[in-house]
């Protein structure tokens, strides 16, 4: 049995006591189908698919070096912590603080850019299922701001009065989720079956080369597609039995998501020519050149489309639903106003820390659409995006390595071995990040940029964490001065 040390376990007690005035949603069922939901991207079958043959080695690779380790890690974590925060928590318990705060400021700034796309993704998506005559969705400003407008507004509301709701928005996403998948793994087979496809070997596969390239596409294919599964545990307190319930959603979903992309990739690799795969929209791609022979391409293509922006939608809701819950949990600890703390007082919900969220994200979105040097400024910010949530994945590997000094028995050395793993593949992420292997105009003109719009973020960050340190010290140093 693990134990812990005095002062970890009264830091637990005071979450655990924080949380227990939120309502317990989400279980098992829910935890599977949102896990799925927000881990599977439907643009990574295309990419594993440019190195044909070669993917199910990369897959295997990624699985084994970085899937299983983040799997095995957050479920170890997850049991010795199930609290509200997620990994906010397990960095400032395992670490201190000071990391824990920094971790929730990486993962709030990729959030929030991340979800401030979505009126432009959802215009782009609305363009491709109504045909041509929509084309101008994706130009014009004012339609771009109107759907950010409306969808953040949507998202805000849905947050606020909770995962009572919620989660149903995330289950079907997840439901649409599978069923895609489904028809793109059984296509091949429909295909061989009608004499449209000759042979379909999903399994067979060659020896990738040893290339910087071939490193970039595993980097990307394990932590770009596989990472995730530490998500759900930001909701901890609010998820029945969060660990038992988190573990077991890992367990369930880990196979099924695995699945879903070596197939997936198998089927691309089969009907479509490698140089012609599409990577911004492989499922549509292959959807249209597998069911064009049984004259009814069209009309799946555009209800696979619609079906994707509302899997978008459903995706950046989960997003915005846990990421609400930072500022939430730091008001908890007094680094945030305690304005943030605040719940519904029917929904019991954090309203103004989602109010919060859904605004910076509005600001963020309409600023993007001003003006080309500002559109360039936050393009910059969006590829760095990955970035910053990539830094959270390099704490919560460290943990087991360096952290929980509190803890006893040490984590065992199986756990530090995939640990370690985790860690490099997640370094190898960022590396490849920082130095594009594509044709640049200069390498090391694009490494500053991004490097700057990291350091920067993260100097920002760092000064309101020392400010609220100070506002949090300021009434206990007047009362000395006082004495």
């Amino acid at each position: 049995m693990t134990h812990l040390t005095e002062g970890l376990a009264e830091a637990e007690a005071e979450v655990e006591a924080h949380s227990a005035s939120l309502k317990k949603e989400l279980g098992v069922r829910d935890l599977v189908l949102t896990q799925i939901l927000f881990i599977v991207g439907l643009t990574w079958v295309g990419v594993a698919g440019k190195i044909g043959p070669s993917h199910v080695v990369l897959w295997v690779l990624a699985i084994l070096l970085f899937y299983l380790p983040s799997a095995a890690v957050v479920i170890y974590l997850n049991r010795l912590m199930p609290l509200e925060g997620g990994l906010y928590q397990w960095a400032k318990l395992g670490f201190s603080e000071t990391v824990g705060f920094m971790l929730a400021w990486n993962l709030w700034l990729y959030v929030i850019v991340n979800t401030s796309e979505i009126g432009l993704q959802s215009a782009t998506y609305l363009s491709y299922a109504l045909g041509p005559r929509a084309a101008w969705m994706t130009t014009s400003t004012w339609f771009v701001a109107l759907a950010t407008t409306v969808l953040l507004g949507m998202l805000v509301v849905v947050s606020t009065v909770g995962l009572s709701i919620g989660k149903w928005v995330h289950n079907v996403g997840g439901i649409m989720m599978l069923m895609i998948f489904a028809a793109l793994v059984l296509l091949p087979f429909l295909s061989l079956a009608t004499g449209h496809l000759h042979e379909y070997h999903p399994l067979r596969t060659t020896a990738p080369a040893f290339s910087l390239f071939n490193l970039n596409i595993l980097g990307k294919l394990a932590f770009g597609a596989l990472g995730g599964f530490e998500y759900m545990a930001i909701l901890a307190g609010e998820t029945k039995a969060p660990g038992r319930s988190v573990s077991r959603s890992v367990w369930i979903a880990s196979p099924i998501i695995a699945i879903m992309f070596v197939m997936g990739t198998s089927t691309v690799v089969a009907l479509v020519p490698q140089a012609d795969i599409d990577l911004v929209g492989p499922v549509p791609q292959v959807l249209r050149i597998g069911f064009g022979p049984f004259g009814i391409a069209s009309q799946l293509v555009t209800i696979a489309i619609l079906m994707t922006l509302a899997m978008r939608v459903a995706q950046t809701s989960v997003n915005f639903t846990g990421i609400a819950r930072l500022p939430m949990v730091a008001g908890w600890d007094r680094l945030l106003p305690e304005w943030f703390t605040r719940l519904h007082a029917t929904y019991r919900t954090p309203v103004n820390s989602i109010l919060a969220v859904g605004l910076t994200a509005l600001v963020i979105a309409l600023l993007s659409l001003i003006g080309v040097g500002q559109a360039e400024a936050f393009q910059l910010l969006f590829n760095a995006g990955g970035m910053f949530y990539a830094l959270t994945y390099v704490v919560m590997f460290a943990i087991p390595l360096f952290g929980l000094r509190g803890v006893t028995p040490r984590p065992p050395l199986w756990l530090r071995a995939a640990s370690f793993s985790g860690l490099v593949m997640t370094l190898l992420y960022v590396v490849l990040s920082a130095f594009p292997i594509i044709q640049v105009a200069s390498v090391a003109t694009f490494a500053l940029k991004i490097s700057g719009v990291i350091v920067g973020a993260n100097v920002i960050g760092v000064g309101i964490l020392v400010s609220a340190q100070r506002r949090r010290l300021a009434p206990a140093e007047v009362v000395g001065s006082e004495a």
